[in-house]
């Protein structure tokens, strides 16, 4: 049967798709993407939010691109505390670890989301090894806040260095590392740590070509309400004066910290995507026009 017009015009429309995809598909094959898998969406009661998520990264490594994901999950390890009945406890803006809450964190992020991520990307036909930061992030204690305002936030760490031999050797088995934010110190006592900063160490040891936060929102606005001031492309150069203005909030600042750390270490591009949107890191990076934010490192601008 002769397909109708409307038939026509949708095969015409995925084939172009696929056809302004293919210079990106061409470019980025066999080099390393780092996506940072987090935000409020990890946490949505509805698991169709994550498992999209899980398919676009199935996707970038079906074509040939080395993906890394570092994960957070700061809410899930609130609810497991009260659960335990442990305070969750702040202290200029950072959460505070004891002993007795650093043993929830490992369960949470080692255990219980690194697994379930593994488990939706082995879903849409994609293999994943879950890494516990344990055994590639080392670090040192946090002993200040982001004012250099000296605080005791218990086991909560810095990240001083990156192991990456377990992330390249899953590469090499074509698999996708998933890496939780856990690091050890010099004597081996785990410590909570950032995600986002994980995320940035992780693509400048691993000389990522690309690194992709998934946020709650588009990425970032000159206009927290107005999501038609997104920005869609700046300079790292540019970044400071939208930080001394305000532009850039509390919630977005250690994402962009991270994000300039690793274009100064080489990364070439760092891209801010919402993670509710459907298909979002495949929008941004196989499109002319993207659809979040992205930041230019100095050697790529």
């Amino acid at each position: 049967m002769k397909p109708d017009n409307q038939q026509y015009t949708d095969a015409i429309s995925k084939a172009n798709v696929l056809m302004e995809a293919m210079p990106y598909l061409q470019r980025f094959r066999d080099s390393v993407f780092v996506v940072k898998y987090g935000g409020a969406f990890m946490d949505d009661p509805n698991p169709d939010l994550r498992k999209r998520v899980a398919a676009d990264i199935t996707f970038l490594s079906s074509v040939g691109i080395h993906v890394v994901v570092v994960h957070g999950g700061g809410k899930a390890i609130s609810r497991a505390m009260e659960i335990a009945g442990i305070e969750v406890e702040f202290r200029n803006g950072f959460r505070y670890t004891s002993s007795e809450a650093m043993k929830i964190v490992e369960r949470t992020l080692n255990d219980e989301i690194n697994s379930e991520i593994c488990a939706m990307i082995s879903e849409f036909g994609g293999s994943a090894q879950g890494i516990r930061g344990n055994d590639v992030l080392r670090c040192k204690r946090q002993e200040k806040d982001g004012l250099g305002n000296a605080v005791d936030l218990g086991f909560v760490g810095e990240i001083t260095d990156v192991g990456t031999d377990p992330i390249r050797d899953a590469i090499a088995r074509r698999m996708i590392p998933v890496v939780s934010p856990v690091a050890v110190d010099v004597n081996g006592r785990p410590y909570n740590t950032n995600a986002d900063i994980a995320a940035s160490k992780v693509a400048s040891a691993m000389g990522a070509r690309r690194l992709v936060f998934l946020c709650d929102v588009a990425g970032l606005l000159l206009d927290p309400k107005d999501p038609s001031t997104l920005i869609s492309s700046l300079k790292v150069s540019e970044v400071s004066d939208l930080i001394a203005r305000g532009t850039i909030g509390k919630g977005m600042l250690p994402k962009v910290d991270g994000a300039c750390m690793a274009l100064s270490d080489g990364v070439k591009r760092v891209h801010f995507v919402d993670g509710y949107m459907p298909h979002s890191i495949l929008l941004e990076i196989f499109t002319n026009k993207g659809i979040g934010t992205e930041i230019v490192g100095a050697r790529d601008a």
